[in-house]
């Protein structure tokens, strides 16, 4: 659990890069060129972000027709002088002072892999950022929200901390208002993609209060003759991001490794009510009660596992392998036997001897006949 920052001032809405004191952040994919050195002059970037996996690994062997072998083997290689460039890139950031993170771009297909498929490659250091790359809500074209969730399990599972989410705002927007559904993906710092001067009235306010960067500066909105930002040393439509926040403040805040505005217990909790008069004011911040902590499964299972084999054992004959083993010893000789206590042999001998094995009623009643 993580507090990421107090609720954004309105100004962090509206065109927030032209401050001085506002810290950028470049990410950028493996065909992105840049000239560090140049690069290195913007005293204002203070991290930079690099596209790690894409998808689900490519196949460990390659068979099948010869296009079908060629087409393997052009992968493995990209595969491979990807990771090199992204590995050469980290190196060289880092000496720079920048903070690194990197991001998967999510596919459909099994999350649980493509997560393990992430962390091999990007082989992230405690303080480097993660980030989900979730561009849309259609399951046929990227990974659907449901494995999204999966996906960011599989990374806390791993590596102990939350990845950050990128997204658009039309996704953004759909997350929050299913927040209670996509309850891991609602609570990740927000990574938010639009390219407008002015986004207050669009933003998913209420869910999150605020972004952790916000790309404000694209292909999609930067061009040849006009650009919000321009950064030396990369092309014309690098992506660019910027924190509500100065260099010093991003760089203790960095990596975002935890889920935020929400109790430590947010899986268990439940909203308390707001107030008619609150909720028309608008804008509200939904505050949640601490409820019981739902156990896990592995508890669930040994504690039904306890209670099986109570069950069962109830339905057992009880044991009596320490009955001694003699002629004659029948029910009326083991309950003689139990009476006094399970004794020495010579005790039980006389007990034996005390014991009728036929004065029951019905041997009684028979004694009468003729």
């Amino acid at each position: 659990m993580m507090a990421l920052m107090s609720a954004a001032k309105a100004s962090d809405f509206s065109e927030p890069w032209k401050s001085a004191d506002r810290a950028l952040v470049v990410d950028a994919y493996e065909y992105n060129s840049i000239d560090w050195g140049q690069l290195a002059t913007d005293k204002r970037i203070a991290a930079f972000i690099n596209k790690a996996s894409d998808g689900m690994p490519p196949p460990y062997f390659c068979f099948g027709s010869d296009n079908d072998v060629r087409l393997c083997k052009a992968l493995w290689k990209r595969h491979a002088v990807t990771r090199e460039l992204f590995q050469t890139r980290r190196v060289v950031a880092k000496a720079l002072g920048m903070k690194w993170g990197a991001y998967h771009l999510a596919r459909p297909g099994n999350p649980v892999e493509q997560a393990n498929n992430f962390l091999d490659f990007a082989d992230p250091a405690p303080d480097d950022l993660m980030a989900l790359d979730i561009e849309g809500i259609d399951p046929s074209q990227w990974m659907s929200l449901d494995d999204a969730e999966e996906f960011v399990r599989q990374v806390h599972r791993r590596v102990g901390r939350f990845p950050v989410l990128y997204t658009n705002g039309k996704t953004a927007q759909y997350i929050a208002d299913n927040r209670y559904k996509y309850r891991l993906l609602s609570r990740l710092p927000l990574w938010y993609a639009r390219y407008k001067p002015d986004i207050d009235v669009h933003f998913p306010m209420g869910n999150w209060q605020g972004y952790a960067l916000w790309q404000f500066s694209a292909q999609a909105n930067c061009g040849r003759f006009r650009c919000p930002y321009r950064v030396a040393g990369t092309p014309n439509n690098i992506d660019v991001n910027v924190v509500p926040t100065d260099a010093a403040t991003l760089r203790q805040q960095w990596p975002f490794g935890g889920l935020i505005d929400v109790p430590s217990d947010y899986l268990a909790s439940v909203p308390v009510p707001l107030s008619r008069e609150a909720a028309l004011a608008g804008k509200t911040t939904l505050v949640y009660a601490d409820v019981a902590t739902p156990p896990t499964f592995e508890e669930m299972v040994a504690v039904l596992g306890s209670r099986w084999s109570k069950f069962r054992d109830g339905f057992r004959m009880p044991v009596v392998k320490t009955v001694p083993r003699r002629p004659g010893f029948g029910i009326v000789q083991y309950v003689a036997w139990k009476r006094i206590g399970q004794r020495s042999p010579e005790q039980l001998d006389a007990a034996f001897a005390a014991a009728d094995p036929v004065s029951t009623g019905s041997t009684e009643i028979d004694r009468g006949r003729p």
